[in-house]
Order: structure tokens, then C-alpha cells, then sequence
């Protein structure tokens, strides 16, 4: 006997297939499509070195939800309780500030074997990992990192790139994918700068020489990361859109656009496009931002949408690396990371259940009437029962009833932390 979800996706299935759309085709396309889920969200991104250090660099993680996790170990358990619920291939993301160690180890020193932990969860899990070098939070982080004008501070922090970039080759080659390497860090000005132009020189001149080794793309990416500003960074940011544009372009590593770091009216969807003809990878931080960089959880609204309908409508699978970004411990940590990464997946299969060719047709022939007809009709289309079979298929709950098991999880284990 057919189950109401295989009922409903037979109909939906001959609906889509009425416009030479195959949902098979499209699941199995968005099973090609990992979403690198943000080790951070579970820890309100205090990370696992052994000195206690106050979150700094613009970061804030607001909200006192009970339950988050304070070692590798329970953050492992919760990340699977998330992944669990969540169908498809996925990734995680990593902080160089979640290694593993019995002693303090200073940032230009961390390597390899503190991380042969997360490297055997990953394989167990089937799963590949990114990395950040973790430019915050720290005491040589304070005024400045990579362009400080003090040559020592900026050695120690480029000694922590290059190290970095180690770990992430290794996780690339025990895990048999190239992990991206995000290079983030909140270097600026509260106030009125005189000289804006040094600090750059000095950036470019750091990230040259933690890139200059080179190291086989089969297993490592580098990545660059702008922002408009940071709290206590509100007049100045030295790494800026401009810049890293231009010095991914020069130098053809990726380009990172997070969601939240741009003006509040600008999106990073109609960036994607401009910017691919000239670099060879991009990273993409989904998140939500609130008026700002609020790093809030996604979710499936227009700009989540139109960041897939990019991805799917040019054919980017393999040049695009979609990465979540957002922290929010006001709600339950597991129930954020559920609910931003189905978002994200749900966009991808919207995405992929679009009848693009009919489309771009229309918009050849200068027929837009046809091209907004479709556009407006299909947001009407039967999507979400090809979502629930595609989270049958994969063992998922369908629905809201992973909830359920997000508060048996709550109550048992994160409620007696």
C-alpha cells in the first residue's frame, strides 16, 4: 500500500513531468550538491583551546539557550543528532579553534594531529571537512592580525595561515576531497583612518606569503573573505568586497560572499554571476542577516532562493562550495542547524524542479511575458511532496516530526549539561 507521502509524490512526480521536468532526475542531482554545515553553531563559537578567552573580533553569539556543547567530543554527538535529520550529502566546516590537545597549543602551532579525531569522525560519517584559520579571540588579535603594523604579530599570524593551510590539505587527502580554506579575519577601525592604504599592503603582502607554498587543488582550495564592517570596526575594514575580489581574481584563489556582509540592500545572489568569470572557485556563506551581520538561522526565503536558482541555472556544482554560517543560542542549537541546512537543501530542489531550459528560451526570444507567466506559476508547483520523498528516501523525517526528535534529545542528554 502506497503511504500518503508516495501518494502525494506520484501526482506531484506527473505534474513536474507535464513540464519535462524528471523529479528523479532532480533528486538525484541535489544528492551531488553537499552543504558544508558550520561547526560553531553548536558552541556559540567559543571553541576547544584550553584558555578561556572572551569571543572578540565582532563576534557575538547572543542568546543563553541551555544545553550547548563545551568539548569535541559532545559537540560530535550533537553535530550527529543534527545530521541525522537532515537528508543528503553534507560536510562540515571547522575552526582552527576546535582542535584537540591535552595542552595549550598557541595558534602558529597547531597541526594535523590535533584534529586525527574529527578526520575519523568525518570517515565514519562519509563526509569531507573545510577549515578557517581562526583570526579571533585571541590576545595577538586585538588591534590587528595580518596588518599589524608590529612585523612580529603579523609573523605569528602568518605562520597560523600556513599551518592552517597544512591541516586543511590533510584533511583533503585522508578524506579524498579538497577541503576549502576560508581566510576571514576582522582587522579595521572604530574610528576616522588616516592611512587606509598601508594596512592593505600589508594584508596582501601576508596572505602572498601563507599562499605561497603551493599545495595540490585535488586536496586543498584557498579562500578569501571580505566584510563591510564589524562592531568596534565600524569606520574601517581592510578586508573589504573590493579588495578580496581583486586579489582572487590576481592571485585565482576563491572568493568568499557571505550573505551578512554587505550593505543591508545588497545581495549576494546577483554576485555570484560577476564574479565567476574570473575566479576559479567560490565560496558561499548562506546566512541570514538582520538589518546587518546578524548571523541569523536561514531561512527559505527569497534571497535563499535566488542563491540556489544561481547555483542550479548556470551549472555550478562543481565550481560553487555552499557553506552555512550563522550562530544563534537564543533557540535550540541542534533545531538551528536543522532547520538553516533543510532550508538551504529545499532551495537547491526548488532550484533544481525549475524548468530552466523552457525558461531561458522565453527569454531569448524576448517572450517575457512566458518567462514571468512561468516564473510566478511554478511557485506554486507541487515541490514540497518531492521533498518529502527525498527525505523518505533518505531515512529523514518528513515534515516537522524531526522535531520530536530534537526534544527527546533536548530532554535527555543537552538538558543535563
Amino acid at each position: 500500500m502506497m503511504t500518503s507521502v508516495q501518494q502525494a509524490y506520484q501526482l506531484a512526480k506527473q505534474q513536474f513531468a507535464d513540464m519535462e521536468i524528471d523529479t528523479e532526475v532532480a533528486m538525484a542531482a541535489l544528492d551531488r550538491l553537499p552543504v558544508s554545515v558550520h561547526c560553531w553553531q553548536g558552541d556559540d563559537v567559543a571553541g576547544f583551546e584550553l584558555q578561556s578567552r572572551d569571543l572578540s573580533g565582532g563576534i557575538q553569539a547572543t542568546g543563553r539557550y541551555p544545553g550547548k556543547a563545551h568539548n569535541a567530543d559532545e559537540l560530535r554527538a550533537d553535530l550527529e543528532v543534527a545530521f541525522a535529520l537532515i537528508p543528503g550529502a553534507k560536510r562540515l566546516n571547522l575552526h582552527a579553534s576546535y582542535l584537540e590537545a591535552d595542552n595549550k597549543v598557541e595558534r602558529n602551532e597547531v597541526k594535523p594531529q590535533h584534529f586525527v579525531n574529527w578526520v575519523e569522525w568525518a570517515r565514519q560519517n562519509k563526509m569531507g571537512l573545510d577549515f578557517n584559520p581562526t583570526y579571533f579571540s585571541h590576545p595577538l588579535s586585538q588591534e590587528a592580525t595580518l596588518t599589524h603594523q608590529n612585523k612580529e604579530i603579523r609573523d605569528f599570524w602568518i605562520e597560523h595561515g600556513k599551518a592552517c593551510r597544512k591541516i586543511s590539505e590533510y584533511f583533503g587527502r585522508e578524506l579524498g576531497t579538497a577541503s576549502v580554506m576560508n581566510i576571514w579575519l576582522p582587522d579595521g577601525s572604530k574610528d576616522l583612518v588616516i592611512d587606509r592604504f598601508a594596512p592593505r599592503q600589508r594584508l596582501m603582502a601576508s596572505l602572498d606569503e601563507i599562499i605561497s607554498e603551493k599545495i595540490d587543488t585535488k586536496y586543498h582550495l584557498d579562500a578569501v573573505e571580505s566584510k563591510l564592517f564589524g562592531i568596534g570596526l565600524e569606520s574601517y575594514t581592510a578586508g573589504s568586497n573590493e579588495f578580496y575580489i581583486a586579489y582572487a581574481t590576481s592571485r585565482q584563489t576563491a572568493l568568499c560572499l557571505d550573505a551578512g556582509h554587505f550593505h543591508p540592500t545588497e545581495v549576494i545572489s546577483d554576485k555570484i554571476s560577476a564574479v565567476m568569470p574570473f575566479i576559479p572557485h567560490l565560496l558561499l556563506h548562506v546566512s541570514r542577516p538582520v538589518r546587518w551581520d546578524s548571523d541569523h538561522v536561514v531561512l527559505l526565503d527569497d534571497e535563499t532562493q535566488a542563491i540556489a536558482n544561481e547555483i542550479i541555472r548556470h551549472s555550478l556544482f562543481d565550481r560553487v562550495h555552499i557553506g552555512l554560517d550563522f550562530f544563534d543560542a537564543s533557540i535550540n542549537r541542534i533545531a538551528a542547524w536543522v532547520i538553516g541546512t533543510r532550508n538551504m537543501k529545499k532551495a537547491l530542489l526548488k532550484a533544481l524542479l525549475e524548468p530552466t531550459a523552457v525558461l531561458r528560451q522565453a527569454e531569448i526570444n524576448a517572450d517575457f511575458t512566458t518567462r514571468l507567466a512561468l516564473l510566478e506559476e511554478q511557485k506554486s508547483l507541487p515541490w514540497q511532496a518531492v521533498w518529502d520523498m527525498y527525505c523518505a528516501c533518505h531515512d529523514v523525517p518528513v515534515g516537522s516530526r524531526w522535531l520530536n526528535e530534537v526534544r527527546r534529545y533536548e530532554s535527555a542528554v543537552l538538558s543535563q549539561r
